[in-house]
Formats: structure tokens, sequence, C-alpha cells
């Protein structure tokens, strides 16, 4: 009878009769087939490396412990420095919290561990970040283990050792920086306490996220979902089958999100409201919520959406992996295939005929790290770009990025790739359609520019590259393994070939996928923690050496223009390279102020950038190019004509007869303008970071600029 067996449960826990804001869908107790499907299933995990071993697990807890002891002897020797009473000093406390996918008990191996360091109200922030992280730097016990660790001060006089995080009136009179420390420890406990199997839940979450990440869809800051939503996902499926087992809920699990009807959120509990005037997730108070396409709750005060960042593509993208998790897990309950079928890695290298190519590069690697970061937190607003072009119907960023390609020349260089797979619209009739993707890439780097600028990070060797790459080029600019990794059935040459470095999956980020790197270590971790987009309420201590350094001596030479693959660029360039690249955008800040730009400046104002049905932008209409040339260089200022634009784009050659594709596919033209910026610029360009007062100015750059226009011709 499954009544008994819920109120057992319920007993235990002590609980509500049920979880969530509905009823249980079923409270069908297992059967010994799910039983058995359960067993297999855990035993297909593990050669993924997501359990991980209990000597290291218990190194982790004996690691944690010595910081817990580090941070009440740090609390209390600031204490006798701030000359609080002895009495208070002996019981002042100190603790450190963990959250994330350890607290949720889901960590991999090598995973980092996600702390919070809670201190009394006498204790600064500046203390922690002061003697605290100096003190931290001494030990040897945290070698090799990556610990990030962020801080809140309470308004408490001492931090007693039962304290609960998920007290609302811990909340009051604390500054929004501490507020937003509490709220991972908030979110992950709410979440364990509102699953009816905390042992069946994590199996389940263990075996959805490494579902995810080998589809490329587990990635926050790319407008997937990070760690945290799909926790939620998944609690919010064991709240509707509450004595299912693992194996029943992973189906479950694709069963009910693959049916949802999105925009309509997913809620773990009812929202509450503490009086606290602190900002929530509520489209009825706040417009800008309204436009969220893709809303995943948190369970903790104040309430907040944390999938902002998902596009009409990206959605997209996730449902139809939700409709593929539901038939293979229909054939894997029915005995029709097994659990190793649902994890077989797609090849996204070969699901689309075109792609964007964006590599970042810089000239160290402390820039390397900084700059890598903030231009993979803007991707998302390249893809919204992009979905508004009028002949796009998808852009799939893949989460994982690769070493760029080494130049031919030798100075040394750091860089990084992601690639966008593109779908063009079917055309209807046999006409030719001209797609223009220059303001979609321009916009972007502007932003990414003036983001740099503003926050004072910019280095004059920082460039970004979009290049537009067919299928079959792929092979000269991605190493050989990721090309064909997806080729092969899942087996264990594939889980060799992962192990040996192609893919690792034992790294857990919210914020994006590890970066798989045949020629060198995985740089997704050390990218974020240095990123300037990081909070400020926290340190990420390493006591390893810094990862992210590239080595790129086996990838293939950059290709230039003549293989195929067409660059678009923005900014100077020195001297001649096998593909030019920029270095600053300055030059023509006020040339073009995209929309886009003022809209993603501030990403807190507006916190979904492709929210809603993305409104089209008409690309180039069907007709004689060399008429359309003539047309916009007549209609251009004298400005514009100078540096070889018209209208947000360059003017590119005529296509003849001779050029014509004949095989189906997308035809690329470019056409090269260079500049002298310092001579032939007006005066009001030169001026062109007026708006930005509180950054210096770079001086006029006398180098050339080189700016590219990517242009598709479609033909069927």
């Amino acid at each position: 009878m499954p009544f008994p067996i819920t109120n057992q449960v319920q007993t235990a826990q002590q609980t509500p009769k049920h979880y969530g804001i509905t009823s249980p869908i079923s409270l069908a107790p297992p059967k010994e087939a799910d039983l058995v499907h359960t067993r297999k299933l855990t035993e297909t995990l593990r050669p993924f490396g997501v359990f991980e071993e209990e000597l290291e697990l218990q190194r982790r807890i004996l690691v944690l412990g010595k910081l817990n002891t580090l941070v009440k002897v740090w609390i209390r020797e600031v204490s006798e420095a701030k000359n609080i009473p002895a009495s208070v000093i002996d019981s002042v406390g100190g603790k450190i919290f963990t959250f994330g996918s350890y607290r949720l008990g889901v960590h991999t191996k090598g995973a980092d561990i996600d702390a919070l360091c809670v201190a009394p109200r006498h204790v600064e922030r500046t203390d922690f970040f002061s003697s605290f992280y100096e003190r931290l730097k001494e030990q040897e016990e945290v070698k090799d283990l990556r610990i990030d660790i962020l801080f809140a001060r309470l308004a408490l006089q001492t931090i007693p050792e039962n304290l609960d995080l998920r007290d609302d009136g811990l909340l009051r009179n604390l500054d929004i920086r501490c507020i937003r420390s509490l709220n991972g420890c908030r979110v992950t406990d709410e979440i364990l306490h509102l699953v009816p199997n905390i042992e069946n839940f994590r199996l389940t979450l263990r075996a959805i996220k490494l579902w995810a990440k080998r589809h490329n869809i587990y990635s926050n800051i790319l407008g997937f979902l990070g760690g945290v939503s799909w926790a939620m996902l998944v609690a919010r499926t064991c709240q509707l089958y509450p004595n299912a087992v693992a194996s029943t809920l992973v189906h479950k699990f694709f069963l009910v999100f693959s049916k949802w009807e999105w925009p309509n959120p997913v809620l773990l509990k009812q929202p509450e409201d503490c009086n606290l005037n602190l900002p929530v997730w509520d489209p009825r108070v706040t417009p800008s919520d309204r436009y969220h396409l893709m809303p995943i709750i948190t369970p903790a005060y104040p309430q907040q959406n944390s999938t902002y960042n998902v596009s009409a593509s990206t959605r997209a993208i996730m449902v139809e992996e939700f409709k593929r998790g539901l038939a293979i897990t229909d054939e894997i309950l029915q005995n029709k295939a097994d659990w190793s079928k649902l994890f077989e890695a797609p090849n996204f290298f070969q699901k689309y005929k075109h792609y964007i190519v964006l590599l970042a590069s810089a000239q160290t690697e402390k820039q390397h790290l900084e700059w890598v970061g903030l231009v993979e937190s803007k991707i998302r607003i390249l893809v919204g770009n992009l979905e508004k072009n009028e002949f796009i119907t998808l852009a799939h960023v893949n989460p994982q990025s690769f070493p760029g390609p080494k130049e031919g020349n030798d100075k040394e260089e750091f860089s990084t790739m992601w690639v966008i797979g593109i779908v063009f619209k079917k055309m209807e009739g046999s006409e030719n359609l001209n797609v223009d993707l220059t303001f979609d890439i321009q916009s972007f780097t502007d932003t990414v520019y003036r983001q740099a600028i503003t926050s004072k990070m910019f280095e004059q060797d920082m460039k970004i590259t979009a290049m537009h790459v067919k299928r079959k080029q792929l092979h000269q600019l991605l190493p050989e393994v990721a090309i064909h990794r997806g080729k092969r059935k899942h087996s264990s040459d594939g889980l060799r070939a992962m192990n040996d470095g192609s893919l690792d999956l034992s790294v857990d980020s919210d914020n994006s996928m590890s970066v798989p790197s045949p020629t060198g270590p995985s740089t997704a971790k050390s990218a974020r923690a240095a990123s300037p987009q990081g909070s400020s309420t926290g340190t990420a201590t390493h006591t390893s050496d810094v990862q992210g350094k590239t080595d790129a001596s086996s990838a293939s030479m950059l290709p230039s223009a003549e293989d195929g693959i067409k660059p678009v660029n923005v900014g100077a360039q020195k001297g001649p390279t096998p593909l030019k690249r920029p270095a600053s955008p300055i030059q023509h800040e006020t040339e073009k102020k995209p929309k886009v730009d003022s809209e993603q400046q501030n990403p807190q104002s507006s916190p979904c950038l492709s929210a809603g049905p993305a409104v089209k932008r008409p690309a180039s209409p069907p007709g004689n190019e060399t008429a359309k040339r003539a047309k916009v260089e007549d209609h251009s200022s004298p400005e514009a004509k100078s540096s070889g634009e018209a209208d947000g784009h360059v003017a590119v050659a005529p296509v003849t007869d001779e050029e014509a594709p004949s095989d189906g596919e997308l035809k690329t033209e470019t056409e090269l303008t260079e500049v002298d910026t310092a001579e032939k610029m007006p005066p009001s360009q030169k001026a062109s970071s007026a708006d930005l007062s509180d950054v210096p100015i770079l001086p006029a750059n006398p180098i050339a600029v080189v700016k590219n226009s990517i242009k598709l011709r479609l033909s069927r």
C-alpha cells in the first residue's frame, strides 16, 4: 500500500503531507523492475567519475574541518584586536558552511567546494579580504584542492554552532552583498528540505547532470541551465513522484519537462514575503520578469529566477533534448536499450552545416584568463543578436571551449575558441537571398570591448575574432579528437578518450562546462575565477598552480581566408598574419551605437537578454549585389566612406556568376578595407570614448584598422 510508506517517510523526516505547490502525480511505490533499473543506472554512471571515492571524501571533510577551525581562530584574533570583551570572545564563534554540489551531495571527482564564511557583526568585509586571505595562503593543508569562499557578516554578536541559515530573520539589517552571499546556502538547504527522499534525489541529479553535460546543455553563463537550476528541476520531479526510485525519476523528469508549458514557472514552494523590501521575482510587479522564457524560481527568500539567461534558441535546444531523453528512457524501461545510450554524446560538430567560430586572445596568461571570463559572459548577447536575424532560426553555442590554433608567428599568445552552430531558415522559391551577419557580430564585439574599458581591465593586445566556418572546414581549427568524438557509439574507447582529457566531466561548475583540452589543461575554472564579472562577495582560493595555460603546439595553423574561412574583425592590426585580428574597437566607438549595447551594459537592469520571441531583423534583400553596393555608397556619409563602413557594415564586392555556389550551401563574401585612423578619422570620431569619462582615453592608434563584413548568399 502506498500510503503507509508515505506516512513512514513523513514521520521520519517530519515534513508536510505533500511536497511542493501541488499534490503528487503518483504515490506508487517502486516495483522490483524499477530497483533493477536503478542498480543498472548506478553501474552505468560509475565509469564517468560522478562518484567520489571514500578516501577523497574523507580528505575533503578533513580540510573543511581545518578550515572551520582556522576561521574560528581568525575571528577570535580580530575580536581581540577590536577590544571586544573577553566574555564575548570566548563564545564569538564563526563557521564555515558549504553549498552547491558538495552540499547537495552530488559533487564529482576533483570538483571544487563552494563555501561560505559566516562571521559576527564586528568582523568587517575588509578583514576577510586582508588578514584572513593572507592567513589562508600560508596553509599547506589545502594544497591541490580548490575552495571558493564567500563571506557574510550577520547582525549577531556571536555565531552559534547550531545556526540555521534558512531563518529569514537573519537577513534583517544586512547589506545586499551579505544577502547575496547567504543566498547559495539558503537555496541549497531549502532544496534538501523540500524533497521526499534525499538519496533518490541525489542519484537522479547525478544522472541528469551527466546527461546535460554530455549533451552540451550545462552552462548557466551561456544561456543553458547551471547546477542549481538542474537541481531544482529534479527536486520538482521528486515532489511529483515522492516514492519513485532514481530510474523512474529520470524517466519522469523527461516526461514532465518535455511537456511543460513554458514560460510557466517551476516552483518548489509558494513564495513568501518577509517584508524586508528585497527585490523578488514577480512578473505581476516587475515588467522585465514577464519576458523570462524558462523561469525556475529559487525556493529561499528573496526568490529569484535562476535561468534569466535562457534565450529562445537555448530553450528550444533544451526542450528538444528533453524529448529525445524521454524517447530513450522509454526504450530503456522497456528493456530495448541500455542506460549507456542516454549518455552517448551527440557530435555537435556534425550536427550543423554552418558555424560561427569565436576566438578570444591575449598576450599574457593573466590577461587571457580575465579576457576569456569576460568574453564568455557576453556570448549570450551574440546568440541573442543572431536570433534576431531574419534568416536564422537557431543559434546553438557549444558550452565547451577549446584552445585556439597557434598563429604562424613567433609571438607567444594565449587564445580560447567557442563554436556556435547556426541553422538558417529554409528558403521558399529558387531566388537567392543575402544574409548579413556584420551587425550581429559587430554589436557583440563593441559591447565586450566597452565592458572591458569601463571595468578598467582592457589591454591593447586583447582581441576578438569571429569567423564563419562550414562543417567540412572545422578540422582546420579544432582538435581531431573533438571533431570525431561523437561519431562512434558509447564504448570503452569513448570512456578512455574522456579519461585521456578530451572531455573532463569531473569539474563541477554552475557557470560553464568543463573545457575539453587535448593540448592542455582545462581553463574554465580559472577563467571564471579571474573574470571581472565575478562577485565581489568572495575569494577563490587557489592552492595549486594556476591552471589554464594552453599548449597549442600540436594545434593546426590558423587558416587564412583562402581556405574558405572568413573572419569578421574589429580593431587594430599589427603587421601581417595568417588571419588579421583586431586589438581595439575604440576608433569606431561612436560610428555605431547598436541598441544591444545600452540594453546589455548592465545585465541586472535587463535580466533576460533574449526574452520573449526574438524580433527578427531583416537582412539584405534579394537582388543584384553590384547595384546594392552602389546604392549603399551613394547614401553613405563621407566619414562612413572613408572608413569602409555604410549602414553598419562594410561594402562587399559583387558576386559574379563564376562565384555562385554550386553545392547548395551558403557562400561567404568578404572584402577588407584598410584605413589609417590617425590621418583619416574626423576629430569627432577620434574622441569616441568621451562617454567613458571615468576611464583614461587610450592614445590614438596609428595602426591601420581592418574591418570585415560577413555576408552569406543563400541558394537552393
